[in-house]
């Protein structure tokens, strides 16, 4: 049985971050809907803690036990990816707070990849909307506009997606809230899979179909931009 009641992770390359007072947010607020109200305070003070120097993908956990932190060396970031569609149950016992249902998600995963060979599994809510991958958020173009799935949907507030979406009216794009299904997505201009590690993933296949190399991806540019967020914890 998973024990962890919350989780936050986020990348650290030498010293900076993207996104740290979003990450800081979510994962206080969620410990204090638990009772636990020093939180906060201990975030800042491990975060104060960190080496200014390699790439690390720290991981905060409140459980049982307490609060704790990992200090762990990032893997390495992907580029394309591979989706799946999970058509079984939904796994997801607590949408709305990352860390109860990590493990079941990683299960997931670990199924599609012997399956199909594919790095990340796409999620439903109980009317069939895609509202998020399991490691990560969605966000894809139709035209010019970027959407994202509805915000009234049950997921994972996603810093990434936040600050993609932040960076997109800044940059004067038309930024749409929608909901589609599966195979509504696989239908899109491009779709791309969010989230603290790796940043901006454009999707290239389909469970064990063919990969598209999509020539004209904005996704470079964009990930640029999103790197460019980072910011020295110190």
């Amino acid at each position: 049985m998973n024990s962890v009641l919350v989780a936050d992770s986020f990348l650290v390359h030498n010293g900076q971050v993207r996104g740290l007072d979003l990450h800081r947010e979510r994962f206080a607020t969620s410990c204090a809907a638990l009772g636990e109200s020093g939180a906060g305070a201990f975030f800042d003070d491990q975060v104060g803690r960190f080496p200014a120097f390699g790439r690390w993908f720290p991981r905060f956990e409140l459980s049982a036990a307490g609060l704790a932190v990992q200090l762990r060396p990032a893997p390495t970031q992907g580029g394309r990816i591979r989706i799946a569609v999970h058509s079984g149950a939904d796994p997801r016992t607590q949408p709305l707070v990352k860390g109860p249902d990590l493990e079941a998600l990683g299960a997931l995963k670990a199924e599609a990849a012997a399956d199909c060979g594919a790095d990340e599994v796409l999620l439903m809510d109980p009317d069939g909307i895609a509202v998020e991958a399991a490691y990560s958020a969605l966000a894809w173009w139709e035209g010019d506009t970027l959407h994202f799935p509805p915000s009234d949907r049950p997921f994972l507030p996603s810093v990434t997606a936040h600050l993609v979406r932040d960076l997109a009216i800044a940059r004067g794009v038309e930024v749409a809230e929608t909901a589609r299904r599966p195979e509504d997505l696989a239908e899109v201009d491009e779709l791309w899979l969010l989230n603290a590690l790796h940043g901006i993933r454009p999707v290239h296949a389909w469970h064990d179909g063919p990969i598209d190399p999509l020539p004209a991806s904005a996704a470079t540019n964009w990930q640029q931009a999103l790197t460019a967020l980072a910011r020295p914890i110190n």
